[in-house]
């Protein structure tokens, strides 16, 4: 064999050994959406995404698998748990049963960075991989709020008694307080549900109703909202740890990045509100007095409600997540 020969053949291998080692280096992130995929609450995941596929190439991407239609909304956090998926956009309220104290990241007024800062995001990230085998990765909304949506005009906290309104856990308590009527009822259910007047209304975010074709059976949006609306990432701890430290850190300046543009979410809010308003939705705006006496009781409710969880935390969570306005 010719010098020459040689050199070549040993050129190629080495470049095969480079293109192995890269493929190597690279990890694939599977992951899901606890929501639709063509609605507002997995928008900024999809943003997120592609973030991470366009500058991790060689490093880490990321596959999406799919929505509900993949993995039923509450069986997201059981699919993260058991490393079915590495990564979930989802919301805590949707595994509430296995960390009950996670609804306190939709009671807080506290901005993403200033839980990091108190250290509120490290003690429920804690918390989450002790109970769920899971990581609070990143918060893809901030700031938007829970709004009552009725049929029936509401100008007191007294005009909630016997509404039968749509809930979940995370408002379940606030709405039973008022002596509402609370219905749980799938989202692909509510349209049907207006419709038959087999509600009167029911409790959802400032942004996405239009994305269900709601706003064709509501009538009127109470103000003002109450709560912060969490919809979060969250990874399977096994999956976190496989990583490099060249991949968590680029995941961790990602999620620093994705996490900046919540800032974005009251302009949002406000833009979404003024499209249903075009829409035909009315605005009714309570007066000072009932309004703080509104906020006060979903509070008190809620913050009780984290107190009944039992946990040994409750106390130090309502410290760090709490105190702010969300205690009116």
């Amino acid at each position: 064999m010719s010098k020459k020969h040689v050199a070549l053949t040993l050129a190629a291998t080495l470049l095969a050994c480079h293109s192995l080692a890269v493929q190597a280096a690279e990890t694939t992130l599977k992951a899901v959406s606890a929501f639709n995929t063509d609605t507002f609450f997995t928008d900024r995941f999809k943003v997120f995404v592609d973030k991470v596929n366009e500058d991790g190439k060689g490093i880490l991407q990321i596959q999406m698998i799919g929505g509900p239609e993949a993995i039923p909304t509450f069986e997201v956090g059981n699919a993260v748990r058991a490393g079915v998926v590495d990564l979930a956009n989802s919301s805590a309220v949707f595994h509430a049963n296995m960390v009950p104290e996670a609804l306190a990241m939709t009671l807080t007024d506290k901005t993403i960075q200033e839980l990091r800062a108190n250290g509120g995001h490290a003690l429920m990230d804690q918390i989450h991989r002790e109970k769920a085998n899971m990581l609070w990765l990143a918060r893809l909304t901030d700031g938007l709020q829970y709004h009552i949506y009725s049929n029936k005009p509401v100008n007191s906290v007294q005009d909630l008694k016997g509404l039968k309104l749509r809930s979940v856990p995370t408002y379940l308590a606030f709405f039973r307080a008022v002596n509402a009527s609370a219905l749980q009822i799938p989202p692909g259910e509510v349209y049907t549900a207006l419709e038959r007047g087999v509600v009167d209304g029911y409790g959802w975010p400032s942004v996405g109703v239009l994305d269900l074709g709601w706003q064709e059976k509501t009538k009127y949006r109470i103000e003002p909202g109450f709560y912060n609306v969490e919809v979060s990432l969250f990874m399977n701890q096994k999956s976190w740890d496989k990583l490099d430290d060249a991949q968590k850190n680029f995941l961790k300046e990602k999620v620093e990045w994705v996490e900046s543009l919540n800032k974005e979410d009251l302009t949002l809010a406000i833009q979404e509100k003024e499209r249903q308003a075009q829409a035909g939705v009315q605005t009714i705006t309570l007066p000072e007095a009932e309004a703080q006496a509104m906020r006060a009781v979903a509070y008190k409710a809620g913050w009780d409600g984290i107190a009944k969880t039992g946990s040994r935390h409750a106390v130090e969570i309502e410290r760090l997540f709490g105190h702010g306005d969300s205690q009116p």
